[in-house]
């Protein structure tokens, strides 16, 4: 990739990167006819192949990205484990503008390259890309999933990902005030992209007191006519006094610096990677806010996906009661919590590593754990 290899620095930094994250493995490709500056990252395959989204964004350098991959890889390999799915961490980012980059050519060249990965890395949707981004994908290589259902997959991930913050944050309610209604309770919903948007959705059915958030004005204009539901500024969302702050653009939203500036009780939301360093789950804790880990609270979409891998292919209506199960675990996650006398992000972590260390140990041809999914 430009500008990598001819500074030992950077290698020697991207090295310590990957080593820090113990991915398996990352991949790198460059296409000069198109213009395609893409990486995979491959965390685990413990469980299985690893599956995770395609995100398409003008980084500012190979070095951002490779961090940006490296941390969503690991994520989904906690992801797949504590929700229950027989798969392993991975994930890819396409380095440039959507907008200007995309055509059929240049899918078909990153379309070759995760290919050539020879199904240790199955994409799917994210950032950036779209399902007929997918749809076209799946005409170069069959290690794509979420195409559409008329194409037998399970279609956009977004509305079975914010189906799972609902039931997320009917588990948060549960474990603070006895009851997992949302009837009443303050919510404020930081990015209103298409999960943002379901949750805001959702939320306003079940007659919570929704405010919301997004840079994009013209966006979040339209959707408070439909709703009903409070704009706020986006500079200030996450100081917003509410029940549960609901961060659900891109991640590193808590850190040292927003963590006093907290005013609710709970932190539920859908975006990845929300917290800047693994010490601001102690300072949440500090703060006496309840922490829903976000891959746990966003894992509806790889929940739904993962239906798609089984022997009598996808089916809707058990994909969706799947995701009611991402209640259940959460709960699992606080009692944890209770019982090791930590936070749930600590709790959470554990639940990942007692499954991947008992997938490792397991003998030749058993199990790689309790799940619901065969892939």
């Amino acid at each position: 990739m430009p500008g990598v290899a001819e500074d030992n620095d950077v290698d020697a930094r991207l090295l310590d990167l990957i080593g820090e994250h113990e991915a398996e493995q990352v991949v790198m490709t460059a296409d000069p006819d198109t213009g395609l500056r893409a990486i995979v990252a491959i965390h685990s395959t413990v469980l299985g192949p690893s599956l995770g989204g395609t995100r398409f964004r003008p980084y500012s350098s190979e070095y951002d990205a490779v961090c940006d991959v490296l941390r969503l890889a690991r994520g989904m390999t906690a992801k797949h484990a504590v929700c229950g799915n027989d798969l392993g961490g991975g994930k890819a980012v396409i380095i440039g503008d959507p907008r200007a980059l995309r055509s059929e050519d240049f899918l078909r060249a990153y379309g070759r390259f995760v290919d050539r990965l020879g199904g240790r890395y199955l994409t799917a949707e994210d950032v950036g890309t779209t399902q007929a981004d997918m749809d076209f994908l799946s005409t170069v290589t069959p290690y794509v999933t979420g195409t559409s259902e008329t194409l037998g997959g399970s279609g956009d991930p977004s509305p079975a990902t914010a189906v799972g913050v609902l039931h997320s944050m009917h588990a948060v309610a549960e474990r603070l005030w006895g009851d997992p209604s949302l009837e009443g309770r303050a919510v404020v919903v930081s990015g209103v992209g298409k999960v943002g948007s379901d949750v805001v959705r959702h939320l306003c059915a079940e007659r919570a007191a929704v405010s919301m958030a997004d840079v994009r004005s013209d966006v979040v204009g339209a959707l408070a006519d439909s709703t009903g539901a409070t704009i706020v500024d986006p500079a200030i969302a996450h100081s917003v006094a509410c029940d549960i702050f609901s961060p659900c653009a891109l991640g590193a939203v808590l850190s040292a610096r927003s963590i006093p500036e907290l005013r609710c009780q709970a932190v539920c939301g859908s975006a990845n990677n929300q917290l800047d360093t693994d010490e601001d789950a102690e300072r949440l804790a500090g703060r006496g806010v309840l922490y829903a880990p976000d891959y746990i609270v966003n894992a509806g979409g790889v929940l739904n996906i993962a239906e798609e891998l089984g022997a009598d292919g996808y089916h809707h209506d058990r994909a969706w009661a799947r995701l009611a199960t991402i209640h259940d675990t959460l709960l699992r996650v606080f009692a944890r919590a209770d019982a090791d006398g930590t936070h749930p992000a600590a709790a959470a972590d554990a639940l990942v590593r007692e499954r991947l260390v008992a997938a490792r140990t397991a003998p030749t041809g058993a199990a790689a754990g309790a799940s619901t999914t065969s892939t």
